[in-house]
C-alpha cells in the first residue's frame, strides 16, 4: 500500500527544479489572468445587455421532489473520526452486498448516478456519494482542506466506516480522478476500477502540457485558481453557465442523449444555489497544481474506461493512451454520440457496458 503522500508530486532538489517550478507557476498564472479577463468581458457583455437580469437569484429554499425519490435508495450520514467531516451518500441495495462506490463530478453531486443507484442495486449495495464541500457533506472552509491527499484519504476513510475493506469503484470526471488516484495508492480496497470521461493523471498532466487545444478546454482549472469571482460567475443570470453545461449544444447532452428534465436542472440547481455551496467544489481545483505529477502510476487491478467522444472538456486522444498505466486487464469503450456527462445522456447503454465488464471478469477469475 503507497500512501497518498507516497503517490503525490516527488520533485528532487536542484537549480533547475527550482527554474522549472518558476516557469510551471508562470504558465498557471498567467493562463489564470487571461480566463478572469475573458470571463469578466462575458460578465460586462452581460451588464451591458441586460443588467437587471444578470444579478437575477431565485432563493430555492425547498428542495425538488426528485431529491427524495424513494425509488433512488436512503440518504444517509456517516462521520469520520479521523477529520471529524460527516458526509453525505444515497445508499441503495441490501447492507452486506458487496460495495460499489460511485464518485460524482463537478459540477455534479450524488444525483449524478441516479441511473446506476435503481440499476445494480439488485447485486450491490450502491453508495453514491457527496465529495467533501458538495451538497449535504461538510465543507471544510480551508483550501487546503482540499488536497488530493484529503479528498483520497476521505475515500479509505468511508469504506471503513460502512463497514467494508473493499469495494468496485466508479468514478466520473473529477470522482474520476479521485477514482484514479485511490487506486493507485490503495489497491488492495479495490477490486475492479470503472471510470468514466477521465484518463489516468498523468496521461492528463502529460498532455495538457503538449496539446494546447486541451490547455484551452481545461481553462477552467486555471480561472478556478482565483478566489470568489468563479463563484460569482456561476451565479450570474440566475446560474445561466450551470444549466448550459448541461443543456447547450457545445457542452451539453446532445439529442440522442436522455436529457435532464426541467426537475432534473432544478435538482442541481437547488443545491449549488445554496450559500456558499459552490465555494467546496471549486476548492477542490485551487490545489491541483501543487498535487501533480505523481510519483506513483501503476494502476493493478481490471479497469474499465469509458468515454464520451462528444465530451466538450477531455480530449479522446487521453483514453488510448491511459492503457499503458494499467497492469491488469484494460477495457475502453468510446461511445461516439456521447457528451462529457456520459452516465446521465447514454445511462442503458453505461450500465449494460458495466455490467458486461463485471461478468467478464468474474469470468476470468474462475478461469
Amino acid at each position: 500500500m503507497a500512501s497518498p503522500a507516497g503517490c503525490l508530486p516527488w520533485l528532487p532538489g536542484g537549480f533547475m527544479v527550482t527554474v522549472r517550478a518558476l516557469l510551471f507557476w508562470s504558465l498557471v498564472y498567467s493562463y489564470c489572468a487571461v480566463c478572469a479577463c475573458i470571463e469578466l468581458l462575458k460578465l460586462l457583455w452581460s451588464i451591458g445587455r441586460s443588467p437587471g437580469k444578470t444579478f437575477q437569484r431565485i432563493i430555492r429554499e425547498n428542495p425538488p421532489a426528485c431529491l427524495s425519490d424513494p425509488s433512488l435508495g436512503t440518504h444517509c450520514y456517516v462521520r469520520i473520526k479521523d477529520s471529524g467531516l460527516r458526509f453525505h451518500y444515497v445508499a441503495a441495495g441490501e447492507r452486506g452486498k458487496p460495495l460499489m462506490l460511485l464518485l460524482h463530478g463537478f459540477p455534479e453531486f450524488w444525483y449524478s448516478w441516479r441511473h446506476q443507484l435503481r440499476e445494480f442495486k439488485s447485486e450491490y449495495r450502491v453508495v453514491a456519494l457527496d465529495l467533501r464541500g458538495y451538497g449535504e457533506t461538510d465543507a471544510p472552509s480551508h483550501q487546503e482542506n482540499y488536497k488530493l491527499d484529503c479528498l483520497i484519504t476521505d475515500i479509505k476513510d468511508i469504506l471503513e466506516s460502512l463497514g467494508y475493506n473493499k469495494c468496485m469503484l466508479i468514478g466520473h470526471d473529477w470522482g474520476g480522478m479521485i477514482a484514479w488516484l485511490v487506486a493507485i495508492c490503495y489497491p488492495e480496497m479495490v477490486t475492479k476500477l470503472i471510470v468514466v470521461n477521465f484518463p489516468h493523471p498523468s496521461v492528463f498532466t502529460e498532455y495538457i502540457l503538449r496539446h494546447p487545444s486541451q490547455l484551452i478546454k481545461s481553462g477552467y482549472y486555471f480561472f478556478f485558481q482565483m478566489p470568489w469571482f468563479p463563484e460569482f460567475m456561476f451565479t450570474v443570470n440566475d446560474f445561466k453557465v450551470l444549466k448550459n453545461l448541461f443543456t447547450s449544444r457545445t457542452t451539453g447532452i446532445g439529442r440522442k442523449g436522455c436529457r435532464l428534465t426541467a426537475e432534473d436542472i432544478e435538482a442541481y440547481l437547488y443545491i449549488f444555489s445554496q450559500p456558499g455551496a459552490l465555494t467546496g467544489p471549486i476548492n477542490h481545483y485551487r490545489n491541483i497544481f501543487s498535487c501533480l505529477p505523481l510519483q506513483h502510476h501503476e494502476v493493478t487491478m481490471p479497469t474499465l474506461l469509458l468515454w464520451g467522444e462528444r465530451d466538450a472538456f477531455m480530449e479522446v486522444e487521453m483514453a488510448e493512451t491511459t492503457r499503458i498505466y494499467v497492469k491488469n486487464h484494460f477495457r475502453l469503450t468510446i461511445l461516439s454520440e456521447a457528451s462529457h456527462w456520459l452516465q446521465q445522456d447514454q445511462p442503458d447503454i453505461v450500465n449494460k457496458l458495466i455490467w458486461t465488464f463485471l461478468k467478464e471478469e468474474t469470468i476470468r477469475k474462475r478461469e
